[in-house]
């Protein structure tokens, strides 16, 4: 199956059926019914199509009322059906000579079948560009699968931040988490603290230049993900890591004056304080203003890391946090400590170190809440892939291409229940990557390995398999100029 369906994640059910492949040609056009929700999914249907082959490709409307339209010849077909199982992004996708129906219960699940799509197409006989006759029905196994960007400790741009969309897009990840604020930098602006950008947001580590998102660039990222079934999760990150924050209203500490930039990379030091009169307007405000800048369901209250404070103020500034974020009509995401605190039912919480004892998770599980699985041995992607990697750090281990794939999140903590797990989040920090190129060499090839494991049933995971398939991703990454690492685990076809 590898050599013909090199499809990443594996999908559930793949059959080929004998037929002549669908070949791509100037009069391949895309036809889909003329909702608004499902033109901008056939505009991006066609973009794709068109960046392969090299042409435009032309976007029609039918109302399916004509009847030549099941024996026109070079369509690829986008529809919504109900005869699929239950799922936002399941989704059908039937190739054959002449034809590709793409069909989905939900417009998401059409995006998941277009990029598998995209993922089929092969070069034939002759220079042309074909897709094998196939039949594939498929469907994610967890809801969340992400990835969550570090941009507080080196800023990235938009422009940046898209391409990582597109690549999270291509192998069906669908949560961007955007770790927006940390000792370093604040990068979001909000109106109701102006002061947070204007005097957090130029540095990164090692003094390296800063930035920030305004509010019409993060509007642009929710949208540009949206189109391509991504959508953003924030994170400002409290009760500790707020030392940009701290530099910005010197109301926030005990002394009343403003903390000094930060740029090295040690964490632990910074904190809030329940006492102070401005500590909970200032969490209202922040929390307020972010959610309601946020279409998804989400917010992420970072928690990690406080390492000077007791647990009783801890559990007291988690609780406001979290209380803003459910007033302001979102779900609360936070890293795997706040499970040492008194959680509502539905809560996420992102478990990344290993190290730890399991009890709290266990408890927190059987209370109602949810585990995202994020461990740094397997899914940081920022550790070095070995002892000779340039970029990355190495307090998780190393992590080379079969460690990232192969592990099981059901059985990640023991005693956690699978149904508690609602999903998988691969993690890159930022201390040593400064710019895009750092940032893919570290994604790639892993984040393929990331993706398979959070799409694909276990019994559908094959380590030899998906060596051989993710063999041919190298040839995509450098038609779109990407750094990436050639990982020795692999044969790699360019």
């Amino acid at each position: 199956m590898a050599d013909a369906i090199a499809v990443i994640p594996q999908p559930a059910h793949v059959e080929t059926t004998g037929d002549a492949p669908f070949v791509l040609t100037e009069t391949t056009t895309v036809v889909v019914d003329g909702r608004p929700d499902l033109i901008g999914i056939a505009v991006l249907a066609a973009d794709l199509l068109g960046r392969v082959g090299g042409r435009a490709v032309e976007v029609r409307y039918s109302e399916n009322t004509a009847s030549s339209e099941s024996t026109a010849l070079g369509v690829v077909r986008l529809r919504l059906v109900q005869s699929l199982p239950a799922g936002d992004e399941a989704y059908r996708l039937t190739a054959r000579s002449g034809r590709i129906d793409l069909e989905a219960r939900t417009p998401a699940g059409l995006v998941r079948a277009i990029v598998t799509l995209r993922q089929l197409i092969a070069a034939g006989p002759g220079g042309s560009l074909q897709v094998p006759a196939v039949r594939i029905e498929d469907a994610p196994r967890y809801a969340w699968r992400g990835l969550s960007v570090d941009v507080a400790r080196h800023f990235l741009p938009v422009r940046d931040l898209k391409v990582v969309i597109g690549l999270m897009a291509h192998y069906k990840l669908n949560v961007l988490h955007l770790h927006l604020t940390d000792d370093q930098g604040w990068r979001l602006h909000l109106r109701s603290r102006p002061l947070l950008t204007r005097l957090s947001s130029s540095t990164s580590v090692d003094g390296d230049p800063g930035g920030y998102y305004s509010a019409d660039d993060y509007a642009d990222l929710v949208a540009y993900g949206a189109v391509r079934g991504v959508r953003i999760v924030p994170e400002i990150d409290v009760p500790g890591h707020v030392n940009a924050a701290t530099h910005a209203y010197g109301d926030l500490n005990p002394t009343g004056e403003p903390t000094e930039t930060y740029t090295g990379i040690e964490v632990g030091f910074s904190r809030l304080h329940a006492d102070l009169p401005a500590t909970r307007p200032f969490l209202t405000d922040v929390f307020t203003e972010v959610a309601a800048m946020t279409p998804g369901e989400y917010v992420h209250i970072g928690g990690d890391e406080v390492l000077t404070m007791e647990a009783a103020e801890y559990a007291t500034l988690v609780a406001a946090a979290s209380a803003a974020v459910r007033a302001a009509g979102k779900k609360v995401v936070g890293w795997q400590e706040i499970a040492h605190t008194p959680l509502e039912p539905g809560t996420v919480v992102q478990y990344w170190d290993t190290r730890v004892d399991p009890a709290p998770f266990v408890a927190a599980a059987q209370a109602g809440a949810l585990l995202l699985m994020s461990p740094g041995s397997k899914a940081y992607l920022d550790m070095k892939y070995d002892a000779t990697t340039e970029l990355g750090l190495e307090w998780a281990g190393h992590i080379e291409l079969r460690d990232a794939y192969d592990w099981e999140p059901s059985t990640l903590v023991e005693g956690v229940p699978a149904e508690s797990v609602i999903g998988v989040e691969a993690a890159v920090w930022t201390e040593t990557l400064r710019d895009l190129p750092a940032l893919t060499q570290m994604l790639l090839p892993r984040l393929a390995a990331i993706a398979e494991v959070a799409w694909s049933a276990p019994e559908r995971r094959d380590w030899d398999d998906f060596r051989a398939r993710v063999g041919r991703q190298a040839a995509f990454w450098d038609r779109l100029g990407l750094s990436w690492y050639a990982s020795p685990q692999v044969d790699w076809t360019r």
